[in-house]
């Protein structure tokens, strides 16, 4: 592999911090209840692993680095964090950011394990700095395309607007539904008004409309209008991205929000050890936490193990993806090669499909499994 030179983290035998970056976006246009979800399971894990005794007697600590979903903001922050010769850098809930942040770390040669970001092409060259515990996109969303053929849905149009990960989602649709009679109408979300979204699935005669926007513009005035339009009563929303997972869709949207299938990345039942992370994410969240929390945590008893076992010289970190066997929160996590992907991916992170249930909407239904 390649070996640009490695940033200060030499080891320290006088008791001072391990430093990982933690890169969550905290702030708009940044999806800022995700990146508290994410951040407070980073927070967790790092305060468990302390109690524990650390990293051989040292005390792990996170150098926490607003994304504000800004790509520029996040690879200026994998260079800055470098240079503070912290041993790795975590998290990120974007894709797009994640991206960036991804090709910086590549170039610097520091450790990146992503935590929540989906798109396949992190890097456009294959890395071995990088890794990720989140499923890629094209897997995702596949088991979203079979959810809606097993529901019967084969026209289906997506509101959308400008973007590499909207994009690509349009693309792994069509691409999955076309060979199965399947039909994906584009709506470009940049022309049209809420209203005219209306107008334009009755014209189609959609039976599914797909939410590839941000939120809560325009997101939440697209599902209003829909389901106040008496003509598409019958309708289903979707929202493959996962928006409906937070709190603060069901608030914006009360019962309108109910009925929404989007991915979320959790087993049927969790292990002992996620039921225990889940209870105390719930107190510290004051929520019920998110599948982002969950990854939020796993990333660091990745990283913890990995420095327990091979020390905080990034070079080594990096080299011990394809030998990490960790018991996260939701299963037992390990780092393939997966054709088609630039970095290292576990191949098995669980996939559901759900929805909030209309009679009780703070309750989720799984409506499919990957």
């Amino acid at each position: 592999m390649s070996t640009p030179p490695s940033p200060p983290a030499a080891e320290r035998p006088d008791g001072s911090p391990v430093r990982i970056g933690a890169l969550v976006p905290l702030t708009r246009p940044g999806w800022a209840e995700a990146g508290r979800h994410l951040l407070t399971g980073l927070e967790l894990a790092v305060s468990e692993v302390n109690d524990a005794g650390g990293i051989a007697g040292r005390p792990l600590e996170l150098a926490v680095r607003d994304t504000a979903a800004d790509p520029q903001k996040a690879a200026a922050a994998v260079a800055e964090l470098a240079g503070l010769g912290v041993a790795a850098v975590a998290g990120e809930y974007h894709s797009v950011v994640a991206r960036a942040a991804a090709t910086r770390a590549d170039a610097v040669g520091l450790p990146f394990l992503c935590s929540s970001a989906v798109l396949d092409v992190l890097t456009e060259q294959p890395t071995e700095w990088v890794a990720r515990l989140s499923p890629p996109q094209s897997h995702g969303w596949q088991v979203y395309a079979d959810f809606l053929l097993g529901a019967g849905h084969t026209r289906i149009a997506v509101a959308t607007q400008p973007s590499v990960y909207w994009a690509s989602g349009t693309r792994i649709l069509r691409d999955c539904l076309a060979p199965r009679g399947g039909t994906v109408i584009e709506l470009d979300m940049s022309a049209l008004t809420p209203t005219a979204v209306s107008d334009a699935l009755v014209d189609h005669r959609a039976t599914a409309l797909l939410l590839l926007v941000g939120h809560p513009e325009p997101a939440v005035p697209i599902v209003r209008s829909v389901r106040r339009d008496r003509r598409l009563a019958e309708i289903l929303i979707g929202a493959p991205a996962g928006q409906p997972e937070f709190a603060e869709w069901a608030e914006s949207l009360g019962d309108d929000g109910a009925g929404i299938p989007f991915l979320r990345y959790l087993p049927e039942r969790l292990s002992p050890l996620g039921q225990r992370v889940g209870t105390t994410l719930r107190e510290r969240l004051a929520e019920a936490p998110s599948f982002v929390a969950f990854e939020g945590y796993d990333t660091i008893a990745v990283l913890a193990d990995v420095l327990r076992s091979h020390g905080t010289d990034p070079r080594r970190i990096a080299e011990s993806w394809p030998r990490v066997a960790v018991e996260g929160t939701r299963g037992r996590i390990r780092f393939t090669r997966t054709p088609g992907i630039s970095v290292w991916q576990w191949a098995g992170p669980p996939i559901q499909v759900v929805d909030r249930d209309p009679a009780e909407p703070d309750r989720f239904r799984i409506l499919h499994t990957g």
